[in-house]
Parts: C-alpha cells; structure tokens; sequence
C-alpha cells in the first residue's frame, strides 16, 4: 500500500449532524446507529492499516536471504573459502579454447595457471604445488594392476605434460587435481574413453583409484554446465575401508583433468562437487 493510500482513524471523518429548525432530543435510534457506524469505520481503518504493516512485514522478510534475518541464520553448508580466481593471461592473438577461431579447442593458457588453487586454510603438498609432475607420480593414483596399461597408453596418446596441486584441509580431506595436457582433442578422447573407461559410450570404469573396489555415478554434474566440457563423478561404494574416495574427470577440448578426494571416514559430498565445479569453470 502506498503512502497517499494509508488510512489511519484520524482520516475516517464522522457524520455532521443534519440542521434542524429548532433544538429536538434526537431520535434514540439513529443515534444508536451513527454510533455504530462510526465504530465499524475505526475498526476498518485499523484493520486496513494493521494489514497494511503486516503485508509489508511479510513481503521484507521473503525479499531476504535466511542468514539477513535474525534467528534464521545458518550454519555453513560445508563449502570451502576459495580465492578469487581468475583465468590467465594468454600469449598474444591466442583466443580461448572454445572460441569460434579455436577450432582445435587448445588451451593455449600455460596449463599449471589453469589449476584450481587450493582453500583457504589448507596445507599444500610442497612435493604437488602447482608444477608439472610426472607420469609415474600420476599413475600412482590408480590401482596397481592398471598403471602399466595406463602408461602404455599415455605414452601412445602424445601427452603433453601433466600438472598437479595437492593439498589437505583441517578436516583430513587430501585432494588432488591433475590437469594432463595433450596434443590434441582426439587423443585426450581416446585415453578417456578407452583407457579409463573401456571403450567410447560405455557405462563402466575401466580403471579405478587405488583401493576402490566398488563405486557409484554421481549425477551432480548433470547440473555442471560449462560450454562445450563434459563432467563425470563417482564415489567410492560401501563397504569400503577406514576411508572412502570420491573422484572426476573434466574433458575439456585438448586437456583432461582428474580430482580425487579422500577423507577418514566419509569424503564429503559439498566440498567435493564445489571443487570439481571450480575446476571444470577454469578449463572452460
């Protein structure tokens, strides 16, 4: 309600009484009535003003986020406090990989400038902080019986290089992020799909973290949407032992990246799909 329509008792005027020739008691009843009736419009008023507050009460609380309104903050939701990120600088006249004059989709952005960068309040691996690592270091992620197979491979599809950040939060959640670099699109999809997952439109895992026997597709990043990336999560399935580990895979245009976490107990489910969300937004 506005202002110019607010109606207060004051406004509601009463009844002048009609003139009369001379002073005459008046009438019991229309007395009676012009009382009643002057009840009935201070009642009125009041309710219209009373709703009036209410109504917009009401409407600024709805307009709030829960944590402006005391009583109804919340807790965290379990999210990590990343800095601010911001993508790289790229060499010049070289376009993003997913412009229209990139028709190779390469990333021509220094890849270790593409890492995720870790939360604050972490301790990260001075051994894994952001250079380049090698391949034995990133097959050491996968179960042994996979990582001979899985070199082959690596070195059959003209890998690039490999880039790597680690870290452990308070909490006794490791995470690490890979970001291998390839020569081209072709080859980055061909050690996805038939290396680690078996062959191209299949639904299993051909290769499995180390220590993952069983494991469940985890749908979140159905709800990932960065331009031409494709996101795929899994966790690892009870019964499993004293920890459990959640893991992605980001296929972005001649880069394919890999997040793993592993915490005591349970691997949290909110810090893991910020942080593959994160990372997928960087490489698109």
């Amino acid at each position: 309600m506005t202002e110019q329509q607010t109606v207060t008792v004051a406004d509601v005027a009463e009844p002048a009484p009609e003139p009369v020739a001379e002073p005459a008691p008046a009438p019991t009843a229309p007395r009676r009535s012009r009382r009643v009736l002057r009840a009935v419009a201070r009642w009125t008023a009041a309710v219209v003003v009373c709703g009036g507050v209410g109504a917009g009460t009401a409407m600024g609380i709805t307009a709030l986020d829960r944590e402006d309104v005391p009583g109804l903050a919340t807790e965290s939701d379990g999210r990590w406090e990343y800095p601010q990120l911001t993508l790289p600088a790229l060499p010049v006249d070289r376009p993003r990989p997913y412009n229209d004059d990139n028709e190779g989709e390469v990333h021509h952005a220094d890849v270790r400038q593409l890492l995720l960068p870790a939360p604050v309040g972490a301790t990260v691996d001075p051994k894994t902080d952001g250079g380049f690592v090698s391949t034995d270091a990133y097959l050491s992620l996968y179960g042994k019986e996979y990582r001979a197979d899985m070199k082959q491979a690596l070195a059959d599809s003209a890998l690039r290089h490999i880039a790597a950040r680690a870290w452990t939060t308070p909490d006794g959640t490791r995470t690490s992020i890979h970001l291998l670099r390839f020569i081209s699109v072709p080859y980055a999809q061909q050690y996805h799909d038939d290396t680690l997952r078996g062959g191209y439109g299949t639904v299993g895992i051909k290769t499995l973290p180390d220590g993952v026997e069983g494991f469940v597709m985890d749908s979140f990043t159905e709800g990932v949407k960065v331009r031409d990336t494709k996101a795929e999560a899994f966790w690892e399935r009870k019964p499993y032992g004293p920890e459990q580990t959640r893991w992605a895979y980001v296929q972005a245009g001649d880069t394919l990246a890999l997040i793993t976490q592993t915490r005591k107990g349970e691997a949290l489910a909110v810090p893991f799909q910020q942080t593959v969300t994160l990372q997928n937004q960087l490489l698109g």
